[in-house]
């Protein structure tokens, strides 16, 4: 069902067919605030919040009024099999949307388990780098508050992390649908103070792979990122000693296909016993426009320094 699904990839319909108060009216109160959230889902999450023939989306956005854009089928957050959900709307139509997703995704686990005790599941957050210092607070205050409130786990993943090349961060909140609903309230009206995070809402929200995935996109659906200035006549040779290229093969060359997917760049690795003159390092040559060659050469050398700490 690939082709329905690109067609809802970023559909808006819903937020078009009501009428909208004028956006981001900087009088308005917090709730008719413009913002967003992104979080993290599994490919079969994904699916159910996108429903056969993309019904629960279109009936979701039409009940919140916020619009739901998904990353394309194989499109991950980087460094997971996870893809990302943006919802955006005014503060209160996201937290709507929010709680209509959870719920449904919570419910499934439920039909699973068929447990009594309401589950305490995580939730992960994509959340700007410039913007966690908000969230965190002066030596952990707001965190710790917002914690103690919501009665919710908030974790920040730690900033070298950050492989992939773009300042996100994970924000992962672990409690019952109620708890991680408190604290997404309370994280999002952090965030929708801090200009920096609503600036952020127009940029492509799947990562590189956004802008190299058409070649992708089954019936050509997808046209909504252009590929700006894909010059593939880029190209770089890195070396990467002779015991680490596994490290960046993966099981089954599952690693460089990631890379190469995240990126957006095409990489070859030179064949045993070919090194860069005087070493024992094989070339890696990594072609692509100079924002993916960037990444995929720091997500390489992430995959080679992750084995060298431990």
């Amino acid at each position: 069902m690939d082709s329905t699904e690109s067609s809802y990839v970023s559909s808006p319909e819903a937020a078009r067919k009501r009428s909208s108060p004028p956006p981001r009216s900087p009088t308005s109160e917090n709730g008719e605030k413009a913002t967003y959230i992104r979080f993290l889902v599994s490919n079969a999450a994904a699916g159910s919040v996108i429903g056969k023939g993309g019904s629960t989306i279109t009936d979701f956005q039409s009940r919140s009024g916020a619009r739901i854009q998904l990353s394309r089928n194989h499109e991950f957050f980087p460094g997971t099999s996870d893809r990302i959900i943006m919802v955006s709307g005014t503060v209160d139509e996201v937290l709507k949307v929010m709680e209509l997703i959870l719920a449904k995704l919570l419910n499934e686990i439920n039909i699973e388990e068929n447990d009594d005790v309401e589950p305490r599941t995580k939730v992960r957050l994509v959340v700007p780098n410039s913007s966690c210092g908000s969230i965190i607070g002066k030596g952990g205050a707001t965190i710790k508050s917002f914690i103690e409130e919501s009665q919710a786990g908030i974790k920040i993943s730690p900033q070298d992390n950050n492989f992939y090349g773009l300042n996100d961060r994970l924000v992962t909140l672990t409690g019952t649908l109620d708890e991680q609903m408190r604290a997404i309230e309370l994280i999002l009206s952090k965030l929708s103070e801090d200009p920096h995070y609503s600036q952020a809402m127009h940029a492509p929200f799947s990562y590189a792979a956004t802008y190299n995935s058409m070649s992708y996109a089954p019936n050509g659906a997808g046209g909504k990122f252009p590929n700006p200035k894909e010059d593939r006549s880029n190209s770089i040779t890195i070396g990467v000693s002779d015991g680490h290229i596994g490290l960046v093969l993966g099981r089954g060359g599952r690693n460089i296909m990631e890379i190469s997917q995240v990126s957006g760049a095409r990489i070859k690795i030179s064949d045993r016993g070919d090194f860069m003159s005087g070493t024992t390092d094989r070339k890696v040559t990594i072609t692509g426009s100079q924002r993916a060659i960037q990444q995929a050469e720091t997500m390489i050398m992430q995959k080679v320094a992750n084995t060298t700490k431990g």
